[in-house]
């Protein structure tokens, strides 16, 4: 199990894709307040269907308030940013680890990447893009540590 963490999330609709994801994963979403949305807002649950009632999801209202409840995310963390040269794919993952998100519109703050500068990955852009949709940016470096690790996850491999 990975630990998906979204630090101020803007838009209701990633946030519900990205709760749906983590059913499918087993996956624990964390969301740290403030919100750009209503958490029982219809659309947040429209996006992630009838798994919303399924997720493991915690709530914080700040950044401390997470640290203090998750000792853990401490040593095991990964920050996604378009600032750094760190290759998502080139970072080791391991079961448990939390994987950073910030928001939609201005990613996560520069000063908690400085203190975390060798733990921030990256996903490869052309030189057009300046970056990925949130929830699609989540899918892509959650199923890269569920790839990693896949003999430690109960994932089935197609519906039969």
């Amino acid at each position: 199990m990975f630990n998906i963490v979204l630090l101020e999330p803007q838009i209701h609709t990633n946030t519900g894709s990205i709760g749906r994801m983590c059913v499918n994963a087993n996956c624990v979403l964390h969301l740290i307040k403030p919100f750009g949305f209503i958490i029982d807002d219809k659309h947040l649950r429209r996006a992630g269907l009838d798994y919303w009632a399924r997720l493991d999801v915690r709530i914080y209202e700040n950044l401390s308030e997470f640290y203090a409840k998750n000792a853990a995310a401490g040593k095991r963390s990964f920050f996604a940013t378009t600032k750094t040269d760190n290759l998502y794919f080139e970072a080791s993952f391991e079961p448990g680890d939390y994987l950073f998100f910030g928001r939609e519109d201005a990613g996560l703050p520069v000063a908690l990447l400085k203190e975390n500068e060798n733990r921030c990955i990256t996903i490869p852009m052309s030189p057009e893009g300046r970056s990925l949709n949130l929830a699609t940016s989540v899918g892509i470096i959650t199923y890269e540590a569920i790839r990693q690790n896949f003999k430690h996850f109960n994932l089935r491999k197609g519906i039969k």
